[in-house]
């Protein structure tokens, strides 16, 4: 990756992968991960981390401190957003494949009430689903078919990736096979894998069936989502909100349920498409950028 980027001399580094569960403690994942990047770089290279307080510091300093190393991310995306609303309060909204962040903003600032991801799930700063990756049977504890209502399947059968590519949310990627049963990522295969979660095959389960269910389980997303939102918001509602991720459509499903109706910055606009899809990566190297002085 070094080797492909644009000829520079300046990494910054943060991270989410230390919760894998090939690491015991997160603290050993930093590590692990750091050493890494240190071994990758070159010799004349400068490198540093972001921490969860902000700062910048060198790869040794972090080693150190591992904890306030770990999932930094969401921190450098909340700082580099606050400069679209540096006054008043706002909250970023980012919504990815796996989880979505909701970060307050006080001023430009980001305005946690807690640093490591723990503490922001229990204060609705961070909830663990997304458009792709998460199991349709996490979120949804009852099925809609035809007519009833029924327990899904508690299995990696179909995610959340199959419910937005039944609903034409998500576009369809024939070469992609990072889908539950390997198969690619296209709205026929998606009917299929949504079959599965009441122990149907496409013989039992047609797109009337796949599109009422996938349905459900958008509005059942959105409602969790719309939780997290209220709880997030506790302190005092939002009067703007900016948005990165791919999960536009999920997020319009939230602010209709919680009524909404301010300004909405999406960074999707003023970066553009791709760059919101990796908006952490963008923002810190913006951040780095403009504390180095380069």
């Amino acid at each position: 990756m070094l080797a492909t980027a644009p000829l520079h001399r300046n990494l910054a580094v943060t991270m989410t992968g230390e919760l894998a569960d090939c690491f015991i403690t997160k603290a050993e994942g930093v590590r692990f991960i750091l050493l890494g990047v240190r071994r990758a770089l070159p010799s004349d290279w400068q490198s540093q981390v972001y921490l969860t307080d902000g700062r910048l510091v060198p790869i040794q300093t972090a080693l150190a401190q591992p904890l306030a190393a770990a999932a930094s991310n969401w921190h450098a995306l909340a700082a580099f957003a606050g400069r679209f609303v540096p006054h008043g309060r706002a909250m970023m909204v980012d919504i990815g494949s796996t989880t979505c962040d909701l970060i307050p903003l006080i001023d430009g600032r980001p305005a946690p009430i807690g640093r490591d991801d723990t503490a922001r799930m229990l204060g609705g700063h961070l909830l663990y689903t997304g458009v792709e990756r998460s199991p349709v049977c996490a979120v949804l504890d009852r099925v809609p078919y035809r007519g009833a209502h029924c327990p899904p399947a508690q299995e990696w059968f179909a995610t959340m990736r199959d419910v937005y590519l039944v609903l034409g949310e998500i576009e369809e990627q024939p070469a992609c096979c990072q889908t539950a049963d390997g198969r690619p990522a296209t709205r026929q295969a998606a009917q299929a894998r949504l079959a599965r979660l009441v122990c149907a095959d496409t013989s039992q389960f047609d797109s009337n069936d796949a599109e009422v269910m996938a349905r459900a389980a958008a509005n059942a997303q959105a409602e969790r989502l719309a939780s997290a939102f209220r709880q997030a918001a506790a302190a005092g509602p939002p009067d703007a909100i900016v948005v990165s991720g791919h999960g536009d459509f999920l997020l319009r499903r939230t602010l209709k349920i919680v009524g909404f109706e301010g300004p909405i910055i999406h960074l999707a606009d003023r970066l553009n498409p791709a760059l919101s899809k990796v908006a952490t990566a963008h923002a810190l190297a913006v951040l780095a950028g403009e504390r180095n002085g380069t």
